[in-house]
């Protein structure tokens, strides 16, 4: 049996009255939430996670969300996420994110993102062609 990947689920509104809307984006053990800006044509991640549990919320904008098995690089997907869309990201995951549009997300996480707890959780891992942060680890092929 595959692995499973990377997973989009759209959230819509729980809540929408003449005061606006109330979304609910999450419900789980989250110990860190980062807001991120992305400009058209970046590419974000190129890596992996060997416990952390990451989610990302689409606020604005577009991308394609590419992901591969690090046990079996040929088992991969690609989605596309649009605003309200949130995408599911389990561990030994490899992910990377090609922003089709200026963007806003949420990234959620299970484990916190101190300076060094970030860093011994996560392996550098081309999934595609772009940025590959050097502070991390590269995954030995």
């Amino acid at each position: 049996m595959r692995k499973q990947l990377e997973t989009v689920h759209h959230i819509d509104p729980a809540v929408v009255d003449v005061r606006g809307e109330i979304i609910n984006v999450f419900e789980g053990r989250i110990e860190h939430i980062a807001l991120v800006t992305s400009k058209k044509g970046s590419v974000r991640a190129n890596h992996y996670h060997k416990e952390d549990h990451q989610y990302m919320y689409l606020v604005s904008g577009a991308y394609e969300s590419h992901s591969c098995d690090v046990q079996d690089p040929t088992h991969r997907t690609v989605l596309q996420v649009k605003p309200g869309d949130i995408v599911n990201t389990p561990p030994l995951v490899a992910h990377a994110q090609k922003f089709t549009e200026d963007s806003v997300f949420l990234a959620l996480t299970t484990r916190q993102r101190e300076q060094g707890k970030y860093e011994q959780d996560t392996i550098a891992f081309e999934v595609i062609p772009g940025y590959l942060n050097p502070a991390l680890k590269k995954e030995v092929k």
